[in-house]
């Protein structure tokens, strides 16, 4: 028994296929839909990753103590965030391997900002191997009052749409 999963007929595409490293030109520019950061969200990602800091789970502690007044999320959530946001728009099927990036906190997100993430091409190169290569994008992490929350620059290896 064979699966189509992976393929498309000619009168049914695929939707939401990734980008392909030889697709894409340098300076091309994206964004992603958004996401709001929930409690529950928060309460979840520090429960699940053991970061049970009293900042993020005890709501008595964070209004006498924090300046924010209200939850904050972590910034390794808010980086999570952005790559699933990216995930499900730029990474599906071609995504190989996240390779590295640098990561910086701005500002703090809160329970209830929303998030997006605005992408650009800075980097599009073959690799030595036939049909991958190496896309960097440099991605800012925005929320609802166009704040920038959060800047990063992951190097990924990604299929190529020729195959050499």
């Amino acid at each position: 028994m064979s699966s189509n999963y992976n393929h498309a007929t000619s009168d049914m595409p695929v939707m939401g296929v990734g980008l392909h490293w030889d697709d894409v030109k340098v300076g091309q520019r994206f964004q992603t839909l958004g996401r709001t950061v929930t409690e529950t969200d928060i309460i979840n990602f520090v429960s699940a990753t053991g970061m049970v800091e009293e900042m993020f789970t005890n709501i008595e502690y964070i209004t006498a103590e924090s300046r924010m007044g209200q939850r904050p999320a972590p910034g390794s959530l808010v980086f999570c965030f952005a790559e699933g946001l990216l995930m499900q728009t730029t990474m599906q099927r071609t995504g190989m391997a996240f390779l590295e990036c640098d990561l910086r906190i701005l500002k703090p997100t809160l329970a209830g900002d929303t998030l997006h993430v605005e992408a650009e091409v800075v980097e599009a190169r073959a690799t030595s191997k036939a049909g991958k290569g190496l896309m960097r994008t440099f991605n800012k992490v925005v929320n609802q009052r166009g704040e920038v929350v959060a800047t990063y620059n992951p190097l990924r290896m990604v299929k190529g749409r020729s195959q050499g």
